[in-house]
């Protein structure tokens, strides 16, 4: 009998809805409502008497039929719970397999991982690696200023004298509007043969050293002639490391000119767009080249400061913060009569990347007005600086002031914050081309150990905003041999292809004297670098034997990790470092913030803890126990963990017999090697094989069909023993091959898996074997054939029970096709093994439910009948009936939902192409109402990795977008046409057509791959998992005037919620969705370019989902409770030697109008002279 018709407004029939003792008190909290977290929800048997529940769930003069009772849908669940159990208790075989292995006893030995001694192995590995290369790098330092200091400097020195290999000639010759090509100036540079190199992934010349000269320095200066003269000699030890330490990478010498020389030698990577490459601002040398700072950056925003001089100093500030790394603290203010910080942060904070993009947004945004204050502007600087009670780096302390001019020294602010002790450098930047006295600019920074620079036009703000580190070398140059020490930098991309890598630097001293009996020099040469590999620090780490959730991590002192499992950056930008926090890597919780401040500190420690991990897919989140154990990495600055369930403390490693190994036949002779023939997929299932490196001649694949025809082809010529393959890969692989074809002989073979609605069976092993039955079901298999890299494997082994995974859709995709019942839920979970009082998880197995065939099963299980074809029992208006899940689904939502809130089984068929979707996206109402009772906990993280679509640029007034074209009051304005500005619009114009891209808002751009598409932001990710509810529990969702009844039950040794409802009729419950993971905006759709190319089909065919870039958490806000971290123990900002008399020199040069005639003539004919590139260098700079 169907249930009358219920409708907002009115009450339902009958009595039920008045026997809730809080019924009629007033109004309730909706579902929008905030979450109750006061006291976990008590069962409804707790609350109501048993007589009032009677007439609750079926009163007279109501419906024939009533909702179910509860212990109704307690006994429907354990029929669930029976049900599941019974069909991997037959089909799962995990009692079998554990005999089997027990079995085999003989074909394998159980190994203990031992933390201490494990995590101790690999960091001395590590640091006997670091220190090969160290050696290298002093050898380098050492030869670099002994062949500096034997050169003779060349006044009279040519291009055609020198010869060398220009790494950017080949994409030079091939730009037929190259300068260098039209003027034929090639006859010094060499012309080499290359060979690919897989080490460097890309192709090498061991002969010869490669010299890269950024765009904007002109490479026959006198200056950079001679420094290409006594470099050459480096070659030669370059070519000698390499002979002694045949795994060297990339061996670098960076110059404070701008040169770089490395080795061995390869072509440029150059950009699509103009290559901005300077080595000067890559994070090794920066790091390399100076210790670190606390720095102040001011910048004049009074009314004369305007147009083009204003977008000078925004795009000076910001290339000034490309030359601070993370060791660095910086603020940035504005000031005018009065001084204010340009962003949120009130002092000093890391230079780190979120930072500085704060920063540089907040920049955009100055507005010149008032009148200039530099007093306001110093001592805010000084006040800054002064600040003790925040984290900063606690050595050089520097202010850099960008202006247009002034007249005022303020010689007491000075005399109150600085004198006599001067602690602090004072760097003065006049920017823009003006009539101002520059002398009170020079004398300022003459006066505090500062330099004085000029910005007169684009053309002079890059080099000009990187000079300041030569002064900041001094000290260091100064102290000799106590400053040569090597710096590990963070992670970043290298420039050449190999990826992400660290770089072990020293810095390069000028030994020279500017004459007998002179003072040392004090500048600073440059930087000797050598690039390491992660992936070579990763090899140094134990694989196969931690298990599927076991690794190994390390940090810096920064926190930052150098390895992490998650350290996976989708895009990187060569500009910056990739900085991903210890916090970050992993979800964030106080015993985590004690191992990283203990790591940080180089302390050795344990902890088992309880902690939440993240799935690998992402989606769900599972509480474990994890073991960490950690020691420092000697003479580095890094630190190294390791992390292992408890049930990894063991593993199994095969033990094939001696008989076998003695027989010098190829490994496909073996036993068992048979069952990896496709020829024994038919009888025996489909076997996938983990794509490891079981031998070094083994090619890979992503196919893992071709991969495993690879395998067995190169299995042919090698015998058990050999030296070029991984044994313990490869025995344990035969090993797990003939244990699963065991299972296949003794369980699988012999059932119908149609009987009980099976798509498949498989087991998944550490051994790296994946065997799925029948065959024809690894048609379907979209699982990864590494089980280490499958989700299912991993949850398995860290869950208790069964574990049920849906599968996977996209809120925005089209639901599920139903087609040819091939849509299959997995259910897996893990064998565990007992041997000797010795517990471990060496496989995974399960089954793949036909959707269709268990949604109807389903509903017999949660119905009153006990098989499908047993009649419906019929009410009459006599007698009364409990609604079940079957009979009366136009009225009764039955669901099961995983322990991710993700749609498993429906008794609404149309629903059943929703499965695998978060339930909010199916029932937002119902949804809701499970998290408020408890039953879900969210769980809220940023994704630091992720990858964005790009934004179309805003068309901001502040941000300056291209060549400055003067309005036509400045063409009528005669002071403007008589003034220096008419000279720096023809240096705008001139290097506006070079440096286009410098004024746009992503400079970063034409330095990296031309091909990347999406740029790195911040994503918010959501996860629920199940809260603390274990009980069955009834409850009543209010909807105004109407309301809801829903029962929810776990089901045990399962990861599901059984949840039965009345299926919503009001809209007013349809308020309040929850979300999980990433939120997606939602773009108008680009037109298809010819031919189209096929895209996922959408809910709605016009729109395109990309990530929505999250703002993250607000900046201005972590900044107040920065993470732990230390700065590197050595800083070296003063030496009593110090000559501080070379402070910068300036000169105004104003044009007459008949020049700026001529020149603008020259610009309208189209025959602009040949810019000279400015090269600023000091004068002792040839010594």
């Amino acid at each position: 009998m169907a249930v009358p018709a219920r409708t907002c407004g009115a009450s339902r029939p009958g009595p039920a809805r008045t026997a809730f003792p809080w019924h009629d008190r007033g109004p309730r909290p909706g579902p929008g409502a905030g979450r109750r977290v006061a006291r976990p929800p008590r069962p409804l048997s707790l609350l109501l008497p048993p007589l009032l529940l009677l007439p609750l769930l079926a009163a007279p003069g109501a419906s024939a039929y009533s909702f179910p009772q509860q212990h109704t849908m307690q006994h429907w669940a354990r029929r669930l719970e029976q049900e599941i159990d019974g069909v991997m208790r037959i089909f799962g075989g995990v009692q079998q397999l554990r005999e089997i292995y027990k079995d085999n006893r003989n074909l394998f030995e159980v190994q203990e991982n031992e933390p201490q001694k494990l995590v101790e192995k690999v960091a001395g590995d590590i640091e006997s690696l670091l220190d090969r290369k160290v050696q290298a790098l002093k050898r380098l330092a050492d030869a670099a200023e002994n062949f500096q200091k034997a050169h003779r400097w060349q006044d009279n020195i040519k291009e055609e004298d020198i010869i060398y290999y220009d790494a950017k000639a080949d994409a030079e010759l091939d730009d037929p509007e190259s300068e260098d090509v039209e003027k034929g100036s090639k006859a010094s540079t060499l012309r080499l043969d290359f060979i690919e190199d897989s080490n460097f992934k890309n192709k090498v010349n061991y002969s010869y050293t490669a010299v890269q000269i950024p765009t904007d320095i002109y490479k026959g200066s006198t200056v950079i002639l001679n420094e290409l003269n006594w470099t050459e000699a480096l070659e030669n030890v370059f070519i000698e490391n390499r002979r002694q330490d045949p795994t060297l990478l990339w061996q670098v010498f960076g110059s404070a000119t701008g040169v770089t020389r490395y080795y061995p030698a390869t072509p440029w990577r150059a950009p699509k767009k103009i290559d901005l490459y300077d080595v000067r601002r890559r994070p090794w040398y920066i790091q390399g080249a100076s210790s670190p700072k606390d720095m102040v950056i001011i910048v004049d925003v009074s009314g004369s400061v305007s147009g083009l001089t204003l977008k000078l100093m925004k795009t000076s500030v910001c290339e000034m913060l490309d030359t601070l790394s993370d060791d660095d603290y910086v603020n940035v203010a504005s000031f005018n009569e009065k001084a204010q910080p340009v962003s949120c942060f009130t002092h000093l904070v890391q230079a780190n990347v979120r930072n500085k993009k704060v920063f540089k947004e907040a920049v955009q945004g100055m507005v010149a007005k008032g009148t200039t204050g530099y007093k306001a502007g110093f001592e805010y600087a000084f006040d800054q600086l002064q600040n003790s009670n925040i984290t900063r780096a606690n050595c050089n302390k520097m202010i850099m002031m960008f202006t247009d001019g002034g007249e005022d020294r303020v010689q007491d602010v000075f005399e109150k914050y600085n004198w006599p002790n001067r602690t602090v450098r004072v760097f003065t930047f006049s920017v823009g081309q003006h009539n101002y006295d520059v002398t009170p600019l020079q004398w300022m920074a003459c006066a505090n150990k500062g330099y004085y620079f000029e910005i007169p036009s684009i053309g002079a703000i890059r080099i000009n905003t990187q000079e300041y580190l030569d002064v900041l070398g001094r000290p260091m140059v100064l102290a000799g041999k106590e400053a040569k020490q090597v710096q590990w930098t963070n992670v970043y991309e290298d420039a050449l292809g190999l990826g992400l890598v660290v770089t072990g630097t020293l810095p390069v001293f000028n030994l020279t004297q500017d004459g007998p009996g002179e003072k040392k020099n004090q500048l600073i040469l440059g930087v000797m670098g050598i690039d390491v590999a992660l992936n070579d620090i990763k090899r140094l780490t134990p694989n196969y034997t931690l298990g599927a959730n076991g690794y190994v991590f390390a940090i810096d002192l920064n926190g930052y990790v150098l390895l992490h499992p998650n350290l996976k950056p989708q895009t990187t930008n060569f500009r910056e470092p990739v900085t991903l926090d210890f916090l970050d890597a992993e979800l964030e919780d106080e015993n985590k913030e004690e191992i990283r401040r203990s790591m940080i500190d180089g302390n050795k420690g344990h902890k088992q803890i309880r902690t939440l991990v993240k799935s690998l897919d992402e989606r769900y989140i599972d509480e474990v126990m994890r073991n960490y154990t950690w020691v420092p990495i000697r003479s580095t600055n890094y630190s190294l963990g390791l992390v292992l369930p408890p049930y990894s403390t063991f593993y199994l490693q095969a033990n094939l017999s001696d008989q076998i190994l003695q027989v010098k036949l190829p490994i496909s002779k073996l036993k068992d090697f048979e069952f990896l023939l496709p020829s024994s997929f038919e009888s025996e299932g489909h076997v996938f094989i983990a794509p490891r490196e079981y031998c070094k001649d083994l090619n890979a694949s992503d196919n893992n069909t071709e991969f495993l025809k690879n395998f067995i082809e190169l299995m042919e010529k090698v015998t058990p023993d050999s030296k070029q393959c991984n044994n313990f890969l490869l025995h344990n692989l035969i090993l797990d091959t003939g244990i699963t074809q065991q299972l296949v002989e003794r369980v699988w073979r012999d059932q119908d898996l149609n009987t009980y609605s099976l798509l498949a069976v498989f087991a998944a092993t550490d051994g790296g074997i994946t065997r799925v039955f029948p065959n024809k079901a690894a048609e379907d298999w979209t699982e990864n054939p590494e089980p280490f890299n499958a989700s299912f494997y991993r949850r398995s082994l860290d869950n208790h029970g069964y574990v049920f995974k849906p599968p996977h859709q996209d809120a925005l995709l089209r639901p599920l096709e139903l087609e040819n019942d091939t849509v299959g839920i997995l259910v897996s979970t893990a064998v565990e093994l007992s041997l000797g009082g010795r517990t471990l998880r060496p496989a995974v197995v399960g089954v793949k439910l036909d959707l269709e065939a268990w949604a109807e099963k389903f509903k017999v299980l949660a119905s009153n009948r006990t098989h499908q074809d047993q009649p419906q029992k019929q009410c009459g208006p006599s007698s009364h009936c409990e609604m079940d899940c079957d009979v009366n689904n136009e009225d009764l939502l039955c669901v099961l939902i995983d322990d991710g809130g993700f749609l498993v089984l429906s008794n609404q068929n149309h629903q059943w192409d929703q499965v695998g979707r978060f339930f909010s996206e199916v029932d937002a109402n119902l949804m809701l109402a499970l998290y408020n009772n408890s039953f879900y906990t969210r769980k809220e993280s940023y994704d630091y990795q992720a990858a964005c679509a790009p934004q179309p640029p805003g068309n901001l007034g502040a941000a300056p977008r291209g060549i400055f074209v003067p309005t036509i009051a400045d063409f009528l304005n005669l002071a403007w046409w008589t003034s220096a500005a008419a000279w720096s619009l023809f240096q705008q114009l001139l290097y506006g057509l070079i440096y286009h891209s410098w004024f746009q808002a992503e400079p970063a751009e034409a330095e990296g791959n031309p091909e990347v598409r999406e740029s790195s932001c911040v994503m918010k990710q959501t996860q629920y998992y199940f809260g603390s509810v274990n009980a069955s529990y009834n409850a009543i969702i209010d909807c105004g005037n109407c309301s809801r009844l829903f029962h929810a039950q776990r089901l045990t040794n399962t990861n599901l919620l059984f949840v039965v409802a009345e299926k919503p009729l009001c809209s007013q419950c349809e308020a309040g969705r929850l979300l999980q993971k990433e939120t997606h905006c939602i773009l108008p759709a680009p037109p298809p370019a010819p031919p189209p190319a096929p895209r996922p089909l959408l809910a709605a065919a016009s729109l395109t989902p990309h990530p929505c870039p999250a703002d993250g958490p607000e900046q201005c806000e972590l900044v107040q409770r920065p993470r732990y971290r230390r700065g590197p123990h050595i800083c070296f900002d003063y030496n009593a030697t110090e000559d501080t008399s070379d402070c910068g020199r300036g000169a105004s040069f104003p044009p007459s109008l008949g020049v700026l005639v001529s020149l603008q003539l020259l610009l309208l004919l189209g025959l602009p002279p040949r810019p000279q590139p400015q090269v600023h260098a000091h004068a002792s700079r040839r010594l």
